[in-house]
């Protein structure tokens, strides 16, 4: 339903730092043709659990960000962000970083994430496909590819079906998409993660209420919420309280609906296929880079640009951001040369994400690599590692 630099001197001084911490820290080198004729990547920032890498390769030339998680520490965690906590509007990862709630833990690595709308509309900044931030589903799936956690942290890579309905008295079904901008004959549930308001223009739009002591907000994926309708409203652009959600309905699926009045009972259903019920972490990309550790295969012209992508293999987690559209430091990569490199790097699956400008590899509190742009451009969302935080025991009373 949605229609969709650093200067020479500062790398010179960042090349510099990373050869002393070079002296303290193990490498970890990539066997790999590709880096056969290139400077061995080092560790520039280790800890338990997960260690940074900027690989150089002279034959690109490439330059490539790689953050490699070790899934059995279970100090460490996949959360994603959302740009200023709704779907409504964009800001850079650092700021993303800097609004994480500290009970969260530590972010220690990130990248971008998703494709996202970047026209000025007031749908801006809207996830083009599935997110799930911390337990929320705060953006619906779409026909692309999607990274997700399970209930048990094991990571996926699929297309996402969404199954988003509300059931009218009567048992008739109708499907809605969120928080997103509403078509011409469709329906929309929004929440507050949108925003203060649905920011629509006609139809009829449903306030509707928590029903007892039932569960409700936040949404959660492959739940099923009973609503009570406590206000209807023949006009658009509805205010969204912390406590309601608001389904709006296009002029055109009017006649296709209930004339539903205050006091009914609407039931709404966040299933998918696959069923995700459980899932903390899901993220929108595409496309599939590396399926049962074999690279996908791509039969158009491809170009060189800059790149995000995440990978796995039963042991890590990578984060990969591959610089480009510098000559002299990184051209970029096509589809099928950042696949291989996954492949290398040791990935079962991997999934591009958002590149070109948006692509960020954000490390211990600054940006560590070079934006195509010259600075840090605002997106949507992102996928970060974060280091728990730790639970001290209360201690026994005497």
């Amino acid at each position: 339903m949605r229609d969709f630099r650093v200067n020479a001197r500062k790398r010179a001084f960042v090349g510099l730092g990373v050869c002393a911490l070079a002296c303290f820290w193990a490498t970890w080198k990539i066997s790999t043709p590709l880096q056969a004729s290139g400077r061995p990547g080092t560790v520039a920032k280790a800890a338990r659990g997960f260690t940074y890498q900027n690989d150089r390769i002279d034959t690109g030339p490439w330059s490539i960000h790689v953050g490699k998680l070790d899934r059995s520490n279970k100090d460490y965690e996949l959360q994603t962000t959302l740009a200023k906590d709704t779907i409504v509007g964009l800001n850079s990862l650092s700021d993303q970083m800097k609004a994480i709630p500290a009970e969260w833990g530590r972010p220690i690595a990130a990248v971008n994430g998703d494709y996202y709308r970047n026209e000025r509309t007031p749908y801006q900044g809207d996830p083009k496909g599935l997110q799930i931030l911390n337990g929320e589903v705060v953006s619906a799936p779409c026909d692309w590819s999607c990274f997700w956690l399970d209930g048990a942290d094991n990571p996926h890579m699929t297309n996402i079906m969404s199954r988003f309905r509300v059931s009218w008295p009567g048992g008739a079904n109708t499907t809605v998409g969120l928080n997103e901008e509403r078509s011409n004959g469709g329906a929309v549930l929004y929440t507050p993660r949108l925003g203060p308001s649905t920011l629509t223009s006609g139809g009829r739009e449903l306030v509707l209420e928590r029903e007892g002591d039932k569960p409700w907000l936040p949404l959660q994926i492959g739940e099923t919420y009973t609503a009570h309708v406590r206000q209807v409203r023949q006009s658009g652009d509805t205010p969204i309280a912390l406590d309601t959600m608001v389904l709006s309905l296009s002029p055109q699926v009017l006649p296709h609906v209930p004339d539903v009045q205050p006091g009914s009972t609407l039931t709404i259903s966040t299933a998918t296929v696959p069923d995700l019920k459980g899932s903390r972490t899901a993220i929108g990309g595409g496309p599939a880079l590396v399926r049962g550790g074999k690279p996908m295969q791509w039969h158009d012209t491809q170009f060189r640009h800059p790149r995000t992508a995440i990978g796995w293999n039963s042991r890590y987690i990578f984060l990969v951001q591959v610089d480009g559209r510098q000559r002299g430091l990184s051209v970029g990569m096509t589809f099928p040369e950042l696949a291989d490199y996954m492949v290398k790097l040791g990935c079962e699956e991997a999934l591009n994400l958002d590149g070109g400008g948006s692509a960020t590899f954000w490390l211990y509190g600054q940006v560590v690599n070079s934006p195509s742009e010259g600075h840090e451009r605002e997106t949507a969302n992102g996928i970060v590692v974060l280091r728990k935080k730790k639970v001290e025991p209360h201690p026994n009373p005497d």
